[in-house]
C-alpha cells in the first residue's frame, strides 16, 4: 500500500470538513452507557434556536470539547449532549415579524395554525446553530440531540410542574411582576436587564390634610402618582416621623394618603419622603402588602392610562401623561423642582423595551424551599470556578423572590392547568382532563399562558438523559461531570438547574460549574454590533481554520480573566497550525515506513534525552492544567514545547544523525523522532482536533501497532518515568545557554548572519567542558562559529563579545569582525537624526493648538510614534556603550 503524505501546505477547509463527517457518520462520540469506564458527562448550554454562532459561543464549545476529549482519552465513558432551546419570546417574535410582512398577525391564524407555522420555520432554519457548532469540531454525540420542546423534555416539564403544584411549590395568584408592553408577557426577575439611562428627578409638593404644612416627595415617574395610596417616611428621621399617622392630600386627584413609618426608606435619598403606588413599583409592592395597603393599578397592559386613572388622562402613554401632569402641578405651585438624576432603567431582555411593573394574575414556583437546598448544595456537592462567583450565586439565592414563570405568548410549552367555569375548580394534571373533578362538568377551560422558557431549560441535565423514564443514560450519566457557562446565566439557568436536580433527582446536577470570561476586542471593549468590533467566528473559521481559532481562544482562556481577542492573534495561531504541519513534513521525510522499536532506557543522544524528559513535564502539566480548568496553560505549555523546543531546538540537533551514516543512531533518532511527534498529536488534539487527526492519519507506524487511525478514541499518552533525567535537561540548558548567547553578541553587535566567527569558552567545571566538547560541531552549526576552543584557561582578548552561562564565560574575539570606528560613526548618526525628528514630534504635542484640535486618533498615533523613537533611541544608545565598553 502506497505510503500516505501531507499536503505542502495545510488547508484547514480542506481538512475540518473530511473529519466533521467521518466522526459523526462513524458515532465516534455515541457512547454506550452500558460499556466500560467511569461516566464522564457534559449537556451543552443549549443555545436559542434562533441564534447564530457568536465568540462567547465558539469560546464555550473550545472548552467543553477539551474538556470531553481529554476524559475520552482519560478511559472514561464520555457522553456530551447536544441540543437546542426553543426559546419562546424570541421565537415568537422571528415568526410574528414574518408574519406582519404578509400583513398578518398571530391572532388572524388562531393558536393552532400559529404553533404549526412557529414549527415549519423550526424545520427550515432553527437547526441553523447545529451546523455552526459542528464547524467548531465539537464531539457531541449527534444521535442524543435534544430540544426542550420535543416531546421527551415535555413529558418532563409536564411532569416537574404538576408535582410541584402537588407539593404546594406552584401556585397561581396576583402579584406584581415584569411586564413587556411589547412582547406582551411577563417576565421573571433576571429576564430583566438593567441600562443605565439619563433622567429626571421631580420634586413634588404634597399639601397634609390637616392644613398644617407639607411635605415633598422625588420620583423618577410622576406619571404613577395617580396610584399612589401612601406616603412613607423612615420613623427614625427627626424630620418626618411626627408625621407618622397622619394623612396628605394626593396632588390633582385630591385622595387622602396615610403617612406610615419605614426603615425601608432611605433618609438621604431624595427628600427623605416617599411615594407608595404598589401596584407600579416593585419595592412599593412589599411595603403595600407589609402596610396593608390599596393596590390600585393606573396603567394597562399595552403601557396606557386606564380607567383607574383621572378621566381627562385616559388613553395617555405614560410619556404623555408625565407630560400634562407636569404641566398641571406646576400650575397648581406643587412642582418645587427638577434635577438631572442619572439611574439605571430595567429593560427586557429580548426586545430591549422599557420594563413596566405590573399587577397581574400569574403562576409562580415558591422559591425559598427549592433555594436552601441549592445553597447547601455548594461547595459540598457542587464547586464553582472561579471560586469567587459562589459568593455571588449565595447572594443571590439568599434575595430571591418568587419566580413568575407564566408567559403571556403561544408558542411553548402550554401549562397544564384547566378551570372549571361551573364551580371554578382548578385543575391541574399530568393528562388533558375531560370533566371537572369536583363537580363533573365537561365545561373546563385550558389556561391560555405557557411556561417561561427557562423552566424547561432547568431540567436539561436529567430530562436530556431521559428523565422521568428510567433510562440507561440517567443512571450512567447523572449528575454530569461538569457544567461550562457565561456568568451571565449563573442566575437564569444555573441556580434553577441545581434547584430542579435536587428537588427531582435528589442530586446536584452537576459536579462542577466551570464560568468562564467574556471575550471582548482587543481593546477589552465588548463586542457588539452597534460598535462595530463583533469577530465573527465563522469567519475566522473560513480565514484561518476551526483550529487556529480554538488554540486562541484557549491560549487566552485564563480563569476569571476576560479575553482581549483580535484577527491578529488569530491569524497567529494560524501560523502555528502552519509550523506544526511543516515539522510533521519535515519528519515525515526522514521517517521509514516502519519505526523501529527502541529502549529509551538506554544511552542515547542529548538532544533525545533531553526531548523526552521534557515530553514527560508536558504530558503531566497537561493532565494537571486540564483537571483544574487552566486552559491558558494547556495552549501555552504545547505552543512553548512545540515551536521553541521541538522545531526550534530538537529538530535542529538531531539534522546530522537523521542524515549521518551511523545506522543505529539513525534508528534511535528516527524512534524519538516518531514518539514525540505522535505523542505530541495526542496532548495537543482536544484543543486542535483537526490538524491533529489529519496528521495522525498519515503517521507511519511501529511493528505491532494497532491502534485506531481516529486519534479521537486514543489514550493519553502513557508516563514513562525512565525517561526523566535532570542531569539531561541541565547539559541541554547550557548547550542553549552558549548557542543563545553566542547568537545574541552577533545580534546585539550587528554582525552580519552569514559572517563565521571564532568562540572561546572558559569552564568551571570538567562536566561543562566534556558536554560542550561533545557536542562541538552542533554548537558550530547552530551558532554558526568556525573555531571554538574550550577549557578552564581560555583567556579572551580586550576587543571581544562576552557573554556568561551557568558561570563559564563565552568570548567572541571582535578584531577584524567589527569596524569599531565606522560603526560609532554611524551610531552617532542615526542618533543626532532620530533626535531631530523626536524634536519635531515632542514640539508638536506639547502645543496646545495641536493637542486640542487635531482629531484624538491623530494625537494618539504622534504619542505612539515619539514613544517608539524613544525605544530606538534607548537601543542605539546601548549599542553605543556597548562598543564603547568592548573597544575599552
Amino acid at each position: 500500500m502506497a505510503r500516505k503524505e501531507l499536503a505542502k501546505a495545510y488547508e484547514p477547509w480542506d481538512v475540518e470538513e473530511k473529519w466533521e463527517n467521518h466522526w459523526e457518520d462513524s458515532k465516534t462520540f455515541s457512547p454506550d452507557p452500558d460499556g466500560p469506564g467511569e461516566s464522564y458527562s457534559i449537556v451543552i448550554p443549549p443555545p436559542n434556536v434562533t441564534g447564530v454562532l457568536h465568540m462567547g459561543h465558539a469560546l464555550n464549545l473550545t472548552l467543553q470539547d477539551i474538556l470531553c476529549r481529554f476524559n475520552r482519552q482519560q478511559g472514561k465513558n464520555v457522553l456530551w449532549v447536544p441540543g437546542t432551546d426553543h426559546a419562546g419570546i424570541a421565537t415568537q417574535n422571528v415568526v410574528e415579524r414574518q408574519l406582519k410582512e404578509e400583513g398578518l398577525t398571530r391572532h388572524d391564524l388562531g393558536r393552532e395554525k400559529f404553533i404549526e407555522r412557529v414549527w415549519e420555520w423550526k424545520q427550515e432554519k432553527g437547526d441553523h446553530i447545529l451546523s455552526q457548532i459542528r464547524r467548531m469540531g465539537a464531539s457531541v454525540d449527534w444521535t442524543r440531540e435534544c430540544f426542550t420542546f420535543d416531546d421527551q423534555r415535555a413529558k418532563a416539564v409536564r411532569k416537574v410542574f404538576v408535582e410541584l403544584f402537588e407539593q404546594g411549590l406552584i401556585y397561581k395568584g396576583d402579584y406584581i411582576i415584569n411586564w413587556c408592553n411589547r412582547c406582551h408577557t411577563a417576565l421573571a426577575d433576571d429576564e430583566v436587564e438593567h441600562e443605565p439611562k439619563p433622567g429626571k428627578l421631580h420634586h413634588i409638593k404634597y399639601k397634609l390634610a390637616d392644613g398644617s404644612g407639607d411635605l415633598t416627595v422625588a420620583t423618577t415617574r410622576p406619571e404613577t402618582m395617580l396610584g399612589d395610596t401612601a406616603i412613607a417616611v423612615n420613623p427614625e428621621d427627626d424630620r418626618f416621623n411626627h408625621l407618622i399617622g397622619k394623612t396628605a392630600i394626593l396632588p390633582i386627584v385630591g385622595r387622602e394618603l396615610p403617612i406610615i413609618g419605614d426603615t425601608y426608606v432611605d433618609i438621604e435619598f431624595g427628600t427623605g419622603c416617599l411615594k407608595v403606588t404598589p401596584a407600579h413599583d416593585m419595592n412599593d409592592w412589599e411595603l403595600g402588602r407589609k402596610h396593608g395597603l390599596e393596590v390600585l393599578s393606573v396603567l394597562d397592559e399595552d403601557g396606557i392610562l386606564n380607567e383607574n386613572a383621572p378621566e381627562k388622562y385616559r388613553g395617555m402613554t405614560t410619556e404623555e401623561a408625565r407630560k400634562v401632569i407636569l404641566e398641571e402641578l406646576d400650575e397648581l405651585g406643587q412642582l418645587v423642582s427638577i434635577e438631572d438624576h442619572d439611574h439605571k432603567v430595567g429593560v427586557c431582555y429580548r426586545c430591549k423595551s422599557v420594563i413596566e411593573p405590573h399587577v397581574s394574575t400569574q403562576w409562580f414556583v415558591s422559591m425559598k424551599p427549592l433555594a436552601e437546598k441549592a445553597r447547601a448544595a455548594v461547595p459540598a456537592d457542587t464547586q464553582i470556578f472561579p471560586e469567587h462567583w459562589t459568593k455571588t450565586y449565595y447572594q443571590w439565592l439568599d434575595e430571591i423572590r418568587d419566580w413568575c414563570i407564566s408567559r403571556q405568548i403561544w408558542w411553548g410549552h402550554r401549562i397544564p392547568a384547566w378551570t372549571c367555569e361551573e364551580c371554578g375548580e382548578l385543575i391541574v394534571a399530568m393528562d388533558d382532563p375531560t370533566e371537572c373533578t369536583k363537580c363533573g362538568s365537561a365545561k373546563i377551560e385550558r389556561d391560555e399562558d405557557v411556561l417561561d422558557t427557562w423552566f424547561s431549560s432547568a431540567l436539561w441535565p436529567f430530562s436530556t438523559l431521559g428523565w422521568p423514564d428510567d433510562t440507561r443514560e440517567l443512571a450512567k450519566y447523572y449528575p454530569t461531570s461538569c457544567l461550562v457557562t457565561g456568568f451571565d446565566i449563573l442566575f437564569f439557568w444555573v441556580a434553577r438547574m441545581m434547584m430542579m436536580g435536587l428537588q427531582f433527582k435528589a442530586q446536584v446536577p452537576f459536579n462542577h460549574v466551570y464560568i468562564h470570561a467574556l471575550v471582548r476586542d482587543e481593546k477589552g471593549k465588548k463586542m457588539s454590533k452597534s460598535t462595530g468590533n463583533v469577530i465573527d467566528p465563522l469567519d475566522m473559521i473560513k480565514k484561518y481554520g476551526a483550529d487556529a481559532l480554538r488554540f486562541t481562544l484557549t491560549s487566552f482562556a485564563a480563569m476569571g480573566r476576560d479575553i482581549k481577542l483580535s484577527e491578529q492573534r488569530i491569524e497567529g495561531y494560524k501560523h502555528f497550525m502552519n509550523k506544526i504541519w511543516n515539522a510533521t513534513r519535515f519528519a515525515m521525510m526522514n521517517l521509514p515506513d516502519e519505526i523501529p522499536a527502541v529502549d529509551f532506557t538506554q544511552a542515547a543522544g542529548l538532544a533525545d534525552q533531553w526531548i523526552l524528559h521534557r515530553l514527560e513535564e508536558v504530558k503531566a502539566s497537561i493532565a494537571q492544567a486540564t483537571e483544574e480548568y487552566r486552559f491558558n496553560e494547556i495552549a501555552q505549555t504545547l505552543y512553548k514545547f512545540i515551536w521553541s523546543e521541538f522545531c526550534d531546538w530538537y529538530l535542529e540537533m538531531v539534522k546530522p544523525a537523521l542524515y549521518g551514516e551511523d545506522e543505529e543512531a539513525k534508528a534511535r533518532t528516527q524512534a524519538v523522532l516518531w514518539t514525540v511527534l505522535s505523542e505530541t498529536m495526542v496532548l495537543l488534539h482536544p484543543v486542535t482536533p483537526f490538524i491533529t487527526q489529519e496528521i495522525w492519519n498519515v503517521l507511519p507506524r511501529p511493528a505491532g501497532d494497532d491502534r485506531s487511525e481516529d486519534i479521537a478514541t486514543l489514550e493519553f499518552p502513557a508516563l514513562r518515568p525512565a525517561c526523566l533525567n535532570d542531569k539531561a535537561v541541565r547539559d541541554m540548558e547550557l548547550f542553549m545557554g552558549v548557542v543563545s548567547g553566542t547568537r545574541n553578541i552577533r545580534t546585539e553587535l550587528l554582525i552580519e548572519p552569514a559572517k563565521k566567527l571564532d568562540l572561546l569558552i572558559k569552564t568551571v567545571s570538567d562536566e561543562d567542558k566534556a558536554v560542550l566538547e561533545a557536542n562541538m560541531d552542533l554548537i558550530k552549526s547552530l551558532a554558526r562559529i568556525e573555531n571554538i576552543t574550550i577549557g578552564p584557561d581560555v583567556t579572551a582578548p580586550k576587543a571581544s563579545g562576552a557573554a556568561v552561562v551557568q558561570g563559564n564565560e563565552l568570548s567572541v574575539p571582535l578584531t577584524g569582525v567589527v569596524d569599531f570606528e565606522s560603526e560609532l560613526a554611524r551610531l552617532d548618526k542615526n542618533l543626532a537624526k532620530l533626535e531631530k525628528t523626536m524634536k519635531g514630534v515632542s514640539g508638536k504635542l506639547k502645543n496646545p493648538g495641536f493637542v486640542n484640535n487635531a482629531p484624538e486618533a491623530v494625537v494618539e498615533g504622534e504619542k505612539k510614534k515619539l514613544a517608539e523613537m524613544e525605544e530606538e533611541k534607548t537601543k542605539l544608545t546601548q549599542l553605543k556603550a556597548r562598543l564603547e565598553s568592548v573597544m575599552g
